[in-house]
């Protein structure tokens, strides 16, 4: 028991250090990873703190302090997940009007570029009959492979690359004034367009899919964090409708993303309803929420449903909002304080290192 006893204290010790170092603003990326396991975290902490506490009560100061952290630690990563769970308000209200005009529903996948399972991702889109389609990762061979969407979505931006960061996006509804943009780095492509709905009302609607802080991508998640804010800054000052939707690369309960949303105002669907967990499709021990929508607070929601996976390492999301004139004076926009704003200035104005 001496030995057991040992290794669950320095398990719980791990684990403690796993949820402290994000609170270390580095951009580099053994700080920022660290982000993505709360819910592992939370998981592996109170099975420590619950065996420690039975197994190895003691009056020994070390142990009982040992414990003490231990389940402080189970509290706090309580208190931080806490929002993604269905105890918490929603920050998007339910739809309750049927306006089928106003209505907007987006299916985004990352299809994971070596997989060409293309007639599994054909089929789910044709199941599940989106307005509008986002496909990241996507190559020439997905593009020559997805023309058969053309039938159903005559409206199309495709830019297919072979650097696994590629976008094809499909439409049933007419998109204008559409911009392929390359904000932070020459090879990593977003989408910025206008769709008009049924009713005439114009979105605007960005699609993003920036690097991750991981080595073999990026060391930093400067890249990442700079695209994002620039995105949210862009937001903020527009007078339409906005939906931001995408890969990217962070999960929902991280100090950028909680940072975005401060800074342009955007609601995240999944606070009051669940996790939503996208990636990775084949391992689900290592599951976190990568693929995102968030939408200004004009909308309401109508559904949102994580899909079947078609071979990919993540699994689709399906979103359909409601465009509705009351909307915004019954929902809350997260504010941004001065020292947000300083510091959204200050990832923007930041070198990308080498």
């Amino acid at each position: 028991m001496h030995y057991f006893k040992t290794f669950l204290e320095v398990a719980g010790v791990v684990v403690v250090l796993m949820s402290l170092i994000p609170l270390v603003r580095s951009d580099y990326w053994t700080f920022r990873v660290f982000e993505y396991p709360r819910l592992q975290k939370l998981v592996l902490s109170v099975a420590i703190a619950g065996l420690h506490l039975s197994l190895f009560s003691s009056t020994d100061l070390q142990t009982q302090t040992l414990s003490a952290v231990f389940v402080l630690n189970s509290i706090y990563l309580c208190y931080l997940i806490y929002p993604f769970t269905p105890l918490a308000g929603k920050v998007i209200l339910p739809a309750r009007k049927d306006l089928p005009e106003n209505r907007l529903s987006i299916l985004s996948s990352n299809v994971f570029q070596d997989n060409q399972n293309t007639t599994g991702c054909l089929n789910l889109i044709r199941k599940h009959d989106p307005d509008v389609v986002l496909l990241l990762e996507t190559d020439k061979f997905w593009h020559e492979n997805t023309l058969a969407l053309r039938d159903n979505y005559p409206h199309e931006v495709p830019v297919p690359l072979e650097n696994t960061y590629g976008m094809l996006l499909y439409s049933k509804l007419e998109l204008s004034e559409i911009a392929v943009r390359y904000l932070v780095d020459e090879e990593i492509p977003s989408i910025k367009v206008l769709v008009t709905l049924p009713s005439g009302q114009k979105v605007q609607l960005y699609c993003v899919h920036p690097t991750p802080p991981v080595p073999g991508e990026n060391l930093h998640s400067t890249e990442r964090d700079k695209e994002l804010l620039l995105v949210a800054k862009e937001v903020k000052k527009s007078r339409l409708p906005c939906i931001v939707v995408g890969d990217l690369n962070d999960v929902a309960w991280s100090y950028t993303t909680d940072l975005f949303t401060r800074i342009s105002g955007l609601l995240d669907p999944r606070i009051g309803r669940g996790f939503f967990n996208t990636f990775h499709a084949k391992m689900p021990l290592l599951r976190f929420p990568l693929d995102h929508v968030f939408c200004s607070t004009d909308f309401k929601l109508v559904r949102l449903a994580r899909l079947e996976n078609f071979s990919s390492d993540h699994f689709p999301i399906l979103i359909s909002l409601q465009y509705e004139r009351s909307a915004s004076s019954e929902q809350d926009a997260p504010d941004a304080e001065p020292e947000d704003i300083e510091l959204a200035n200050e990832k923007i104005a930041k070198e990308v290192p080498d």
